[in-house]
């Protein structure tokens, strides 16, 4: 496949064009050539190992794992109230039990040592923590201080991030993520758990995919807390951004030997016909609001010009004080990559559209504060139950981009955070859980970071999401990423094969024959 970059403004961006008509081909055949190279070429094809130091590890987020959602002085998260909303969660679904995690965390960390993970990438709740955006709660920090010590009694590392999404319910009331106050009381959340575990835990994270929590959850109203308005969604985003900013610079200050982040979900966006004005512009403008509205923020201090271009009238500008920029560009030690699939679209709609969102009967609108007119069309490329496309060479194409970006030039290692597939799986007559398309895909996301590798790109760790199947936000428990299938009445675990491969390949530490 010819790839060319197509340079917005000043910024190279994560948007690509493919040369020529045969796009669509072209996305076929880097889907099956990154299968090829995960099964190995030919019945001579040898091992590929991963580098020495490499981490294998498996991530989860608080509210969809732990349950004891109102238990030991835990109080309501956006999440809570957001799922007590009629047609807002499929089924009316909650994490009020989820997979009983709290109850069972000894159990769950003997299944990672079991797998062979390295590390863990697990979150602490706000809102257990600190109830009501208020006084320390000493059980519920105590809760993360015994998963801690399981974790490395079992010579597993812990990795924590301290925002997956559940905001006290108590301060979204006080305006939530577009109140900037909350940006502070972040930064003191942060710090109450450093005083707990920043003896034991070496990693931190500050916060998980901070497009989800601003421009899902305050422009598109699909997640917590619902809310509709582009305005509301870049006061959130910035919001976000500050408090990350806040909180490295305190921890730094408390602990200079800290591994320090942010996690960020990204994607590769290109144009349908990449002849087309229309459609160019339209991949600049996902890219723009997807990537790099958060990337040139922490990496650069700065929104892209092309950024503020597009949301001019939108009032970003009210919510950004001298200073905020320098603060949120607080130099960090890690950045994670949330990737799932990659984004072809159009100012053209598609015949026959892949809509991905959960189908609640709530309406909702799109995320992007100004994205009007821009289409996602089909690649031809495999589904997973969720109709994400699976696009294993994106991810290569994704590190390469961000390598030489972002994290290359800053010394910041780079890790893939979060990459899995939900899939229909079901538990067969012996009692196991045969997921050969989940097997496939791990494979071959796993076969894509060893590409990037060999393109010259640093990679220090993979996370496979999730460890356990789940709550799944507003899909309730209609979807399943884990490679531990939980049923959810008896909340017995069951490895799936796509486990018991990853298990194989950490073992290995490397992606052999299939």
């Amino acid at each position: 496949m010819t790839v060319y970059e197509t340079r917005p403004l000043a910024n190279n961006g994560l948007m690509s064009t493919i040369s020529g008509d045969e796009r669509r081909a072209d996305a076929a055949a880097s889907s099956a050539a990154a299968r090829t190279r995960a099964a190995g070429a030919g019945a001579a094809a040898s091992a590929r190992p991963f580098p020495p130091g490499f981490l294998f590890g498996a991530a989860t987020a608080a509210y969809q794992i732990e349950g004891a959602a109102h238990r030991d002085g835990r109080t309501d998260s956006i999440w809570d109230a957001f799922c007590r909303v009629p047609g807002a969660v499929i089924n009316g679904d909650s994490g009020e039990t989820a997979c009983e995690h709290y109850d069972r965390y000894r159990d769950d960390v003997a299944l990672m040592k079991d797998l062979g993970l390295q590390t863990y990438r697990f979150s602490s709740s706000w809102a257990r923590v600190r109830p009501d955006g208020g006084a320390v709660n000493p059980l519920g920090v105590d809760f993360y201080s015994r998963l801690t010590d399981e974790l490395l009694g079992a010579g597993i590392r812990p990795w924590l991030t301290l925002y997956h999404w559940d905001l006290p319910q108590a301060l979204e009331e006080d305006g939530g993520w577009t109140n900037r106050d909350t940006a502070y009381r972040f930064r003191d959340y942060a710090l109450s758990m450093h005083d707990a575990l920043g003896d034991r835990v070496p990693v931190w994270t500050t916060l998980n995919e901070p497009w989800c929590s601003s421009f899902l959850s305050y422009t598109a109203g699909a997640h917590a807390p619902g809310r509709q308005s582009a305005e509301l969604g870049l006061a959130a985003a910035h919001h976000l951004l500050l408090a990350h900013g806040l909180a490295i610079e305190a921890l730094r200050e408390r602990d200079a030997a800290l591994e320090l982040g942010i996690t960020l979900n990204l994607t590769v966006a290109k144009p349908v016909d990449p002849a087309s004005a229309g459609d160019l512009d339209a991949a600049r403008r996902i890219d723009a609001q997807f990537n790099r509205v958060f990337l040139d923020p922490v990496f650069r201090g700065s929104y892209p010009e092309d950024f503020l271009e597009d949301v001019t009238g939108l009032g970003l500008e009210k919510y950004v004080k001298d200073g905020d920029l320098a603060q949120i560009a607080q130099p960090i030690d890690s950045l994670g990559v949330n990737y799932y699939h990659g984004e072809f679209v159009s100012d053209r709609p598609a015949a026959h559209p892949l809509v991905g969102d959960a189908p609640t009967t709530r309406q909702t609108r799109s995320p992007f504060p100004a994205a009007d007119g821009v289409f996602n069309h089909p690649q031809g490329l495999p589904l997973t139950a969720m109709d994400w496309e699976v696009q294993p060479d994106g991810l290569r194409e994704l590190l390469v981009e961000v390598e030489a970006e972002y994290s290359g030039p800053a010394r910041v290692k780079l890790y893939v955070t979060e990459n899995g597939a939900a899939y229909d799986d079901t538990v067969a007559d012996d009692g196991t859980v045969p997921d050969p398309e989940r097997t496939a895909f791990l494979r071959e996301h796993l076969g894509a970071v060893l590409d990037a590798i060999d393109d010259g790109v640093d990679v220090h760790g993979y996370f496979y999401w999730s460890l356990l199947d789940n709550f799944e936000w507003a899909w309730g428990y209609e979807k399943r990423f884990g490679i531990v299938r939980v049923d959810y009445e008896t909340q017995q675990r069951t490895v799936k094969q796509s486990g018991l491969e990853y298990r194989r390949i950490i073992a290995a530490r490397a992606l052999g024959a299939a």
